[in-house]
C-alpha cells in the first residue's frame, strides 16, 4: 500500500516569542517491509538554522531555530511511503522459550543480541518495577515461547485497560495508568515494554501512524487520524516483532513508521526551547490519505 501523510503541529503563544531551537521526528524511516517515496518539512515563520542528521537509533532528525519575533508557530511534514506485506505469523508457541531468550540477552556476545541488550534496561519513562512484574507473570509462564507471552499479554493489555485520552499525560506515571487501567497508546505501548523489561528481555517503543476506517457508509474525515505508538520485541529466531496493544493486533500495512527508541522520550515529533511565550495553545493534526496499491 502507498500513503500520504500530512502530519501540522501548531502553536499559536500569548506573549511574543522571540528565539526557539527545535528538533523533529516527523519523517518515516526506512525498514525492510517500509520505503520513503517522498518528504518534506515547512516551517513558518522561516527558520535561519537548519540541519538533518540521524539520531544513536537511525532516525531522521531535523534540527533548526527561528530568531525572529512571533506569535505562532507552525510546522507540517508531509512524506509519501510505500508498505510492503508482511508474512503472516500463525504459530504463537513456536520458537525459543523466553527464559532462553533471556538468558541469550544475557550472555550472547553477539553483534545483534549485544545490540538487542539496550533494550532492557530503565528508561526515562520506563522503570521495570516489581508492579510491572507482578502484572506481566501471568503472560510468562514457565516454558512458554516468548512470543506466545508477546502475544498474551498484548491481548491481556487490550482487555484491561480502556482506551481515555482525558486520563493521562506525559507526567502521568505508569504505576497510576496500571492502577486505573486507563490510558492512551503512548501509556499501553510504555506499560508493555516494562512489562517485557522486568522479565529480563528486550523491547522498544514505535512511534507512527496508522490509518484508521471510517464506519460504513461513511466517508472519511480529514484529520480523523492520529499519531501512533505501539512496541517491538526482540526474538532471536526472528529479529524485532511489532505489536499493537492498543487495536489488539500485529501491525502490518496501515501501520507506518516514523522512529523507534527507548520511550517516548527518544522519539518525541517536536521538542524544543523557547525564550519569551510562557503561555501557549497547541493544535496537531494527522491526515493518512491511502493511495491504493
Amino acid at each position: 500500500m502507498r500513503y500520504r501523510v500530512t502530519h501540522t503541529t501548531t502553536y499559536r503563544y500569548q506573549q511574543t516569542v522571540g528565539l526557539s531551537y527545535n528538533e523533529v521526528r516527523m519523517q518515516p524511516r526506512p525498514c525492510p517491509n517500509q520505503q520513503l517515496l517522498s518528504s518534506q518539512l515547512k516551517i513558518s515563520p522561516l527558520p535561519c538554522d537548519y540541519r538533518t542528521r540521524t539520531d544513536f537509533f537511525g532516525n531522521q532528525v531535523a534540527w533548526f531555530s527561528i530568531r525572529e519575533p512571533h506569535r505562532e508557530f507552525v510546522v507540517t511534514a508531509s512524506s509519501e511511503v510505500q508498505i510492503f506485506p508482511q508474512p503472516a505469523q500463525l504459530d504463537f508457541s513456536h520458537g525459543m522459550s523466553w527464559e532462553l531468550v533471556k538468558e541469550a540477552l544475557r550472555t550472547d556476545r553477539s553483534e545483534p543480541l549485544l545490540e538487542a541488550r539496550q533494550f532492557t534496561l530503565d528508561s526515562p519513562f520506563i522503570s521495570a518495577d516489581t508492579e510491572l512484574a507482578n502484572y506481566a507473570q501471568a503472560s510468562f509462564t514457565p516454558g512458554k515461547a516468548l512470543i506466545e507471552a508477546i502475544h498474551d499479554l498484548m491481548q491481556r493489555i487490550h482487555r484491561d485497560f480502556t482506551f481515555d485520552p482525558e486520563f493521562t499525560n506525559l507526567a502521568t506515571p505508569l504505576t497510576t495508568v496500571l492502577q486505573h487501567r486507563r490510558g492512551v497508546c503512548q501509556d499501553f505501548a510504555h506499560l508493555a515494554i516494562g512489562c517485557i523489561r522486568s522479565q529480563g528481555l528486550a523491547a522498544r517503543y514505535v512511534s507512527g501512524y496508522i490509518e484508521t476506517l471510517p464506519p460504513p457508509g461513511k466517508k472519511k474525515l480529514v484529520g480523523a487520524d492520529a499519531s501512533h505508538a505501539w512496541f517491538s520485541v526482540y526474538l532471536p529466531d526472528l529479529g524485532w516483532m511489532d505489536f499493537d496493544p492498543t487495536n489488539n493486533q500485529l501491525p502490518g500495512d496501515r501501520h507506518i513508521i516514523v522512529a523507534w527508541g527507548r520511550d517516548y522520550s527518544d522519539v518525541t515529533p517536536l521538542k524544543g526551547v523557547i525564550f519569551g511565550g510562557q503561555h501557549h495553545e497547541l493544535k496537531v493534526a494527522v491526515e493518512v490519505e491511502n493511495l491504493g496499491v
